[in-house]
């Protein structure tokens, strides 16, 4: 069983913190989808409340059909909750989505294969009816270290590559939240685990508020301030984890003590079958 009031006294200081700053604020959320074949509505998610600061990286986890990437795509306004409330940078996130300050990245890049890594990354602008600032493109190719690739076309780059082109257009626009489901999770464990430095070091330049969808609990613990454990179907929140340690964060702080303390505490909660138990 989930200690709660541990939990409640964590969850309640960080919601105090986050107030008065909150980028995404998720009250009472339930999502109930109606499947035909059954009698009655499932039910994935149940009572979420979670407040994310400005600036703050947030990690879900959470065993299969928990529901994350559903709480994932109710902030990108893709989903609507059955009940409860979600609000974005203070409203509705088809507002900020409207604004173009909302940026997605999803485990399949989803790039367009007759395009080049230039034109991928400058989409963003022109869908937006923007002019293309060729700076901005070469400082972003810059960034997740493809600056030699700007004419490659998607079949001429190998997975790691195309899913960096993805996650750099996803920041384009410079959003206000940027929100990440299994942006990692097809490729294989090395490239994954350099891709995963990489982007840590991308963010703790930028400071974009950041929600991470995971299955990899090192590579939440690696990236997020704070992990948000959900139980199993419907998914509740069964426990938050504060990841304190400084940035930027490597290679050192993956061979630490404390880092390992927490990824085992982690797995612990999720290998309880009600996907949270206490530690």
């Amino acid at each position: 069983m989930v200690d709660k009031g541990r939990h409640s006294r964590r969850n309640g200081r960080a919601a105090d913190h986050a107030a008065d700053h909150a980028a995404v604020e998720l009250r009472g959320v339930a999502k109930e989808f109606d499947l035909s074949r059954r009698r009655e509505a499932l039910r994935v998610l149940d009572g979420i409340d979670l407040t994310i600061a400005r600036g703050e990286f947030v990690a879900l986890l959470g065993p299969s059909g928990c529901g994350k990437s559903t709480v994932l795509r109710m902030i990108a306004g893709l989903e609507t909750p059955t009940s409860g409330s979600v609000e974005v940078e203070g409203g509705a996130p088809s507002a900020l989505i409207a604004e173009h300050r909302l940026g997605v990245a999803f485990q399949d890049s989803a790039l367009l294969p007759w395009a080049s890594a230039w034109d991928n990354i400058a989409l963003p602008f022109r869908l937006a009816g923007r002019s293309v600032p060729e700076e901005r493109i070469r400082a972003l190719l810059e960034t997740v270290g493809l600056e030699g690739f700007a004419k490659a076309r998607p079949k001429q780059l190998s997975g790691g590559m195309r899913q960096r082109i993805s996650i750099a257009r996803s920041m384009a626009l410079d959003p206000d939240v940027l929100l990440l489901d299994e942006p990692f999770g097809a490729l294989d464990a090395v490239t994954r685990r350099r891709l995963n430095l990489e982007l840590g070091g991308v963010w703790a330049r930028r400071r974009t508020t950041t929600v991470l969808v995971t299955h990899d609990v090192a590579e939440a613990v690696l990236l997020a301030d704070r992990v948000i454990v959900l139980t199993g179907r419907p998914g509740s929140v069964a426990h938050v984890e504060e990841v304190p340690a400084p940035r930027p964060r490597g290679e050192d702080f993956t061979r630490s003590h404390g880092f390992h303390e927490v990824v085992d505490r982690l797995i612990s909660l999720l290998d309880d079958p009600s996907g949270g138990g206490k530690p």
